[in-house]
Parts: structure tokens; C-alpha cells; sequence
């Protein structure tokens, strides 16, 4: 699996480096989890959920704290979570998870991501069931097997733990979220490069030259789009 790790960490350092789209993406997103239950985290498990993923975008406590306390208003502003799926060039899959309060302009948007860029949108269904939906932590590290052990111990079961470039890699089912995280924290774990919920692919592709290049350019507009969250594909990226 380190491909795939590298897929998703030289994601995440693309989007790193742009502060500002980020921390408004999850103010978005934070406040729609606290709106849709209690503006709690501790009795909101999907906030909960959210508020850990931000922390590992370094979003600042001011923001997550502001986008609470929105929910926490009258404001009846509502949105919706999208999932868009679809086709690159040459075998190339692509999941886009949107949160939108405009369904109409999301759809749109997305579908010109795709169409512009040599790619085309499919049905809902079309390429998820090549992807697997995997609870994925990172951390830094160096003895997998210690943590396999100690996960086992406390009777969660793990998909895989494995050890890249200084970097522990825990892929466990995403019902165990939760658990994995609580138990790596209950045993000193508490700076994580990753966790979140990812979409795997089972299979990955390579592209060259004009592939390439209007891949990358697709996933580049889908990402800069305002009400993609996030985007999933199963392109091998070089290391």
C-alpha cells in the first residue's frame, strides 16, 4: 500500500499549501456537522470526526470555534453532501465529495471539471465499488508490528499497519474509526499526518504525457472548486 500512501500524503501537501481555500472548506464543513446534531463534539460523533481531520490541516481553533458557534445560531442555512463519480483519460477514476447549499451550481461546476479536461461524469455507482472506504492514520514511527500488536490487543481488527519513510500508516474499517484513534491516543499517539476516511482504489493506473497533463489539470479545477471537499482517483502518482 505505501503507492497509495503516497498518493494521499502528496495530496495533502498540495493542499497544504494553499491555507486559506482549506480553512474555509472546513468551516463549511464543520458547520454543517454541528447543524445537523448537537453543536457539541463530545456528543456529536460526526463533528468530532471533522474537528480531528482539520486539526491535521493545522486549521486554527479560532475557525473551527467560529463555524460552531455559527450552527449554534438561527441561521437556516442548509447543506447537502454530494457524491459525484466519474471517468479521466485512459482508465482514469475519479470519487468527488462535494458539500454544497446549491445543488444546482455543484452539479454543473463538476461536470465541467470533467468535461473540459478530457474526462466525462458517470451515474452514482459507477466507479465507487473499485474503491474501498478505509479509516486511514498516519503518524510518525518506525515499528508497525509493535502497533499491529497493540491494536490486536485491544481486539480491533486492521486492514494493514505499515511502516513508510519515518511514517507509521494504519488502514483499518472505517466503522473502526473511532476505536483505532481512541486507542492510539490512549497509548501517547496524539500528532497525526493523516486521519481521515479515504477512498482506496483497488487497482491503480499510470498515465503519460497529454493524459497526464489533463488528468492532473481535472483534479486541479475539482479541487479548487468551492463545494468539493473532497477528491478521490486511482492514478499512481511518481514518488
Amino acid at each position: 500500500m505505501g503507492r497509495k500512501w503516497a498518493n494521499i500524503v502528496a495530496k495533502k501537501t498540495a493542499k497544504d499549501a494553499n491555507n486559506s481555500k482549506i480553512y474555509a472548506k472546513f468551516g463549511i464543513e464543520i458547520y454543517a456537522a454541528a447543524k445537523s446534531g448537537e453543536p457539541d463534539p463530545h456528543a456529536n460523533q460526526k463533528l468530532r470526526f471533522v474537528i480531528e481531520r482539520a486539526k491535521t490541516y493545522n486549521v486554527p481553533k479560532h475557525i473551527i470555534d467560529r463555524a460552531i458557534e455559527k450552527a449554534k445560531g438561527s441561521g437556516d442555512e442548509t447543506f447537502q453532501e454530494l457524491r459525484y463519480e466519474g471517468f479521466g483519460p485512459n482508465g482514469s477514476m475519479v470519487i468527488v465529495d462535494a458539500l454544497t447549499n446549491n445543488v444546482n451550481r455543484t452539479a454543473s461546476d463538476v461536470r465541467a471539471a470533467f468535461g473540459k479536461n478530457g474526462g466525462n461524469m458517470g451515474v452514482s455507482g459507477a466507479v465507487a465499488y473499485m474503491f474501498d472506504n478505509t479509516a486511514l492514520f498516519g503518524f510518525a514511527g518506525d515499528d508497525a508490528d509493535e502497533i499491529l500488536e497493540y491494536l490486536m490487543d485491544k481486539e480491533i481488527d486492521v486492514r494493514d499497519v505499515v511502516d513508510e519513510e519515518g511514517q507509521i500508516i494504519v488502514y483499518g474499517e472505517p466503522e473502526d474509526f473511532n476505536a483505532i484513534q481512541e486507542a492510539l491516543k490512549e497509548k501517547g499517539i496524539t500528532e497525526f499526518t493523516v486521519a481521515e476516511m479515504q477512498m482506496i482504489p483497488q487497482n491503480e493506473v499510470t498515465l503519460t504525457g497529454e493524459d497526464l497533463e489533463k488528468f492532473e489539470k481535472m483534479i486541479d479545477v475539482l479541487d479548487e472548486l468551492e463545494d468539493v471537499q473532497q477528491v478521490y482517483h486511482n492514478v499512481e502518482l511518481d514518488d
